[in-house]
């Protein structure tokens, strides 16, 4: 395999896998043309902008462009978070989503940055902005599932929340399955990742690393200690979500709304 930089042309070759999943699709005749190219242009479209505004961050580093960035981040994410939901959102479940995700990242992040890793200076963009992606996108994912989870078990199992409100259980013990449930579904693709990784598949950040030129041994501790921090990062907000959650759908006299506000 040649090593350097990757020319154009190296890079255009690779979209033959677009053509021929294209061409898969249109003789299965599945109608999915358009979604294939608009998400394949787009993909490429965002990159390329993210790729020359990181090279000017990176060029310029300042703490208040890495701030604005990391805000950006986060916030892009709970946005995701709202779209991804299967059922309708109320306003105090999208507080208690985006309070969960500010909490958990922030902290998560700012334990790694510092404690774990180290970046001097703290706000130092080559570092901060390419783990902070890392985390937000996989608590994204676990919080949206954990969304998800909790909405379908809210509704789906009512009378079991109701039969045990009307034996005594409070809110969080009625609603306890449903929590862990939600919780559960939330951590699995993570817990997956970490079973498979360097066994079934090389991770994204370790294959770059080698390719760039760093010895796989340091490739694998930096791997190793950002996926801990995917996971820290993941559990500490899912399990806040969950915890405070599961409260929008009790009004103050702890019954069961009938729609959560």
């Amino acid at each position: 395999m040649s090593s350097g930089d990757l020319t154009l042309g190296q890079l255009v070759s690779a979209y033959i896998f677009i053509l021929i999943l294209l061409i898969i699709v249109k003789v299965k005749g599945i109608q999915r043309e358009r979604e294939i190219l608009i998400s394949s242009i787009r993909m490429t479209v965002q990159l390329m902008i993210v790729g020359y505004v990181l090279a000017y961050i990176f060029g310029n580093a300042r703490p208040v462009f890495t701030i604005l960035i990391l805000a950006f981040m986060l916030v892009f994410s709970i946005y995701n978070i709202y779209q991804r939901a299967k059922l309708p959102l109320s306003s105090g479940l999208k507080k208690k989503i985006a309070l969960s995700m500010a909490v958990g990242v922030i902290a998560t992040l700012t334990y790694f940055i510092l404690v774990t890793l180290n970046v001097k200076p703290w706000f130092n963009p080559r570092y901060v902005i390419p783990i902070a992606g890392m985390i937000i996108g996989n608590t994204m994912t676990g919080v949206s599932l954990g969304v998800n989870t909790l909405l379908d078990g809210m509704h789906t199992k009512k009378q079991m929340v109701e039969s045990a409100l009307m034996l005594g259980a409070r809110p969080s013990e009625a609603s306890r399955p449903i929590i862990n449930q939600a919780f559960d579904s939330a951590m699995l693709p993570t817990i997956n990742s970490m079973v498979g990784m360097g066994i079934v598949f090389l991770p994204g950040m370790m294959t770059g690393q080698i390719i760039g030129g760093a010895s796989p041994l340091q490739a694998i501790r930096y791997q190793i200690a950002v996926m801990l921090g995917i996971v820290g990062g993941a559990s500490l907000t899912v399990l806040l979500f969950v915890q405070i959650g599961y409260k929008a759908f009790f009004n103050n006299r702890s019954q069961l709304r009938e729609r959560e506000p």
